[in-house]
């Protein structure tokens, strides 16, 4: 199998920088061991105006068959195949894949010791394939290469040019154009070889979602194919596929906020429980809510902010709620939840009751709507107070449960905890923490906003002068009270941000 990548160039900055960028001397021809055969780096052309590398595999088939690749390990659909007859010595698919990752390494990760500055240098590059799977045709190459800002010819190469009435094979010739980094583009390639053949030649384990991650960094994210993608790189294994596209969803989500990932995903500490110190208060509070749920009469509730699932383990005890959902913005949490719950191990019956999924409380979801009954338990206060709006309209604007329970802590109480300094809050991710005074009002204008009517219940031990350790109030949505477009009441000031909050 063959491909070549070629620039252009002039007398200052000259094409065969390609040489530097690929820690390849143009003026070399070079040969590499793969696990499937041979890799051959030469530069057909060399000059300051125009510079070609060219890369040759040459596939040894007893090796291929030796390691499995013959039998279409991985989830490939080419088992039916002779052992040694198929088209892998010939079609660009996970085994160019992986001589790209070999042999051009450095510069797939966008190193160039000898000359830094060329990696950050978009450059004008031409890519010919003149052989490449494609399982979905010209059209998926187009869906695939295009977004990416690259011009795609995707030529269909006929089943025998001397039957032309034959029609063409799965096979195209590939011609890819474009001003890229050179780092990106050989990632581009390193991931979507394989999802046009829809093949993996070699085991996939659950590191090819590291590597898919990897090589899609900046540009997977916010593929429009990006689901496809992830599932044909990783052999159509749905676990891996599915933990991959939560990690993309987290990224994209970082990106819109303008932070890392993993200032985002914080809702497990790695070195202990996140569960409130002592248990007895958070099994309280846990015992308050369920409560609460059985007076509303709920059968289908939303744990929003489900972190490592407790609650949703709870409500799972009783027959009476027919459906729970999970939603955090955690992927670990999610994770960490499911482990909890052994939902890998749940009966039929039971796992029927429970879905966790992945979402953000900042925007609004449809698939929020519907539920009799939203949890938010010490969600509110780890929200920063000027994106407080954003998440009463996701949940009491448009999402419109009938019963909504929220719990936060009581920052009055904090004085009876003695481990706790003076001044500081309870969780160091807490944006505040409010008195009960504050949550009273707070509550109390949103009620008003969306239509509500609140009630107050104090959880754990009600110290007179400080209050308990744990403030709840139930929502219950008035089915009398007119509700405008986009779930804002009629005649309501719609003031953005309750001055509650600010003060917080």
């Amino acid at each position: 199998m063959f491909l070549t990548i070629s620039t252009t160039g002039h007398d200052d900055v000259p094409a065969t920088d390609l040489g530097f960028l690929l820690h390849k001397h143009p003026t070399r021809a070079q040969r590499f061991s793969t696990s499937h055969g041979t890799a051959h780096v030469f530069y057909p052309e060399a000059t300051a105006e125009r510079c070609t590398v060219a890369l040759l595999l040459e596939v040894d088939p007893v090796a291929l068959v030796r390691r499995g690749g013959g039998k279409g390990r991985g989830g490939a659909p080419d088992a039916a195949l002779a052992q040694y007859v198929n088209d892998r010595p010939y079609a660009a698919s996970s085994l160019l894949a992986v001589a790209l990752g070999s042999v051009f390494s450095s510069a797939m990760k966008g190193k160039c010791a000898a000359r830094p500055e060329l990696v950050e240098e978009r450059r004008s590059l031409r890519i010919e394939l003149p052989v490449v799977p494609a399982r979905g045709g010209a059209g998926l190459v187009e869906r695939l290469f295009a977004p990416l800002g690259w011009s795609v010819t995707a030529r269909p190469l006929p089943l025998d040019e001397r039957f032309p009435e034959w029609g063409d094979s799965r096979y195209v010739a590939l011609l890819l154009e474009g001003e890229h980094l050179l780092a990106d583009a050989l990632r581009q390639l390193y991931v979507l070889l394989p999802v046009l053949d829809d093949a993996k030649h070699y085991w996939v384990a659950p590191d090819e979602v590291d590597k898919l991650l990897r090589s899609g960094e900046g540009w997977l994210a916010g593929h429009p194919e990006r689901r496809l993608i992830a599932d044909r790189f990783l052999a159509r294994r749905r676990s891996l596929a599915r933990d991959a596209l939560e990690r993309l969803a987290l990224a994209r989500l970082a990106e819109a906020e303008g932070t890392e990932p993993e200032e985002i995903d914080n809702a497990v500490d790695e070195t202990v429980d996140t569960e409130e110190k002592p248990v007895p208060l958070a099994v309280r509070r846990r015992e308050a809510i369920v409560g609460a749920l059985r007076a509303a009469g709920a059968a289908r509730v939303l744990d929003l902010g489900c972190g490592q699932g407790q609650l949703v383990g709870e409500l799972l005890k009783d027959a009476r709620f027919t459906e729970v959902v999970g939603v955090d913005v955690s992927v670990r949490a999610l994770r960490e939840a499911s482990r909890r719950l052994r939902l890998d191990r749940m009966h039929e019956r039971q796992a029927a009751r429970v879905r966790l999924f992945q979402g953000s409380l900042a925007y609004t979801d449809r698939r929020l709507a519907g539920y009799d009954a939203a949890v938010l338990s010490e969600v509110v206060e780890h929200v920063d107070p000027v994106r407080l709006p954003a998440l009463e309209h996701a949940v009491f604007g448009a999402a419109r449960p009938g019963t909504v329970v929220v719990t936060t802590p009581n920052v009055e109480y904090n004085v009876r905890w003695e481990s706790l300094p003076a001044g500081h809050v309870r969780h160091a991710d807490h944006r505040f923490e409010w008195t009960r005074e504050e949550f009273r009002g707070w509550a109390g204008a949103v009620a008003e906003r969306y239509g509500y009517r609140a009630d107050f219940h104090p959880v754990g031990p009600d110290d007179p002068e400080v209050g308990p350790p744990t403030q709840m109030a139930v929502f219950r949505r008035d089915t009398n009270h007119d509700v405008g477009p986009g779930g804002s009441p009629t005649g309501s000031d719609h003031d953005p941000t309750p001055k509650e909050a600010k003060a917080a």
